[in-house]
């Protein structure tokens, strides 16, 4: 059966929920953060909860995720599939969006939407200050919100870009290939750019039923102990 959304690919292999899902390492900060399966789910749910009951999103509405590689940009993509939302990675026609969530430098480039979200991209997602009028500081709204979400109707159009839900993970099966399998623990540097590199680098491990260790800003010097300590079996650079 196919799933309804992304996110249930994704949530519906877990089988330890208090075992690490997703780490997020960024050299340049010193950042580690590690969220398990129950973790990352609350934060979708929070955030799918957010975009529905706030924002009135849903099925048809479309979002661009403007943020780089970090956890909660995971947490935002997931919550977003799960309301049912078409998501765009890449810059779009502004008229086409409901909401821009980005990164507080880059506010200005996104004035002509309605909704502009801004995400701290903090490890332990403290809110951003002083943000211009009319600006939601996203980390902080989101709080307020439920972490357990019930989806709607599942979603028969585009969900990222112009796939719909059956391709994304087909395609992400696909980029998983043989060698991440349930179970893997999986380090890669590799970016979430594109609708594509989102399916392969960061969809891919956990629809298999990996682990997935992200590191951004990565030092190549480091990554072979970084790969030891998380005891990962596959490395993709």
């Amino acid at each position: 059966m196919s799933p309804a959304t992304i996110t249930s690919a994704v949530l519906d292999v877990v089988d330890d929920w208090s075992q690490p899902l997703l780490t997020h390492y960024d050299h340049a900060s010193g950042e580690r953060t590690e969220l398990s399966a129950a973790t990352l789910g609350n934060w979708a749910a929070k955030s799918a909860n957010f975009f529905v009951d706030e924002l009135g999103l849903g099925a048809g509405d479309e979002i661009l995720v403007d943020l780089p590689e970090h956890w909660q940009t995971a947490a935002i993509l997931l919550g977003a599939w799960w309301a049912g939302t078409r998501v765009h990675l890449s810059d779009v026609d502004h008229g086409s969006l409901q909401a821009v969530v980005t990164s507080a430098d880059r506010i200005d480039h996104h004035g002509d939407v309605d909704e502009v979200l801004v995400a701290s991209l903090d490890p332990f997602a403290m809110g951003v200050r002083d943000l211009p009028a009319g600006i939601t500081d996203f980390a902080t709204a989101v709080r307020v919100h439920g972490d357990q979400y019930r989806p709607g109707p599942a979603p028969t159009g585009p969900v990222l870009d112009d796939a719909t839900t059956d391709e994304v993970v087909r395609d992400a099966a696909a980029a998983a290939g043989a060698g991440i399998s349930a179970g893997a623990r999986v380090v890669t540097t590799r970016g979430w750019h594109t609708a594509a590199d989102v399916t392969a680098n960061l969809l891919a491990p956990l629809i298999a039923g990996a682990s997935l260790v992200t590191v951004a800003h990565a030092d190549d010097t480091r990554l072979d102990a970084l790969a030891a300590t998380e005891r990962a079996t596959v490395v993709l650079r």
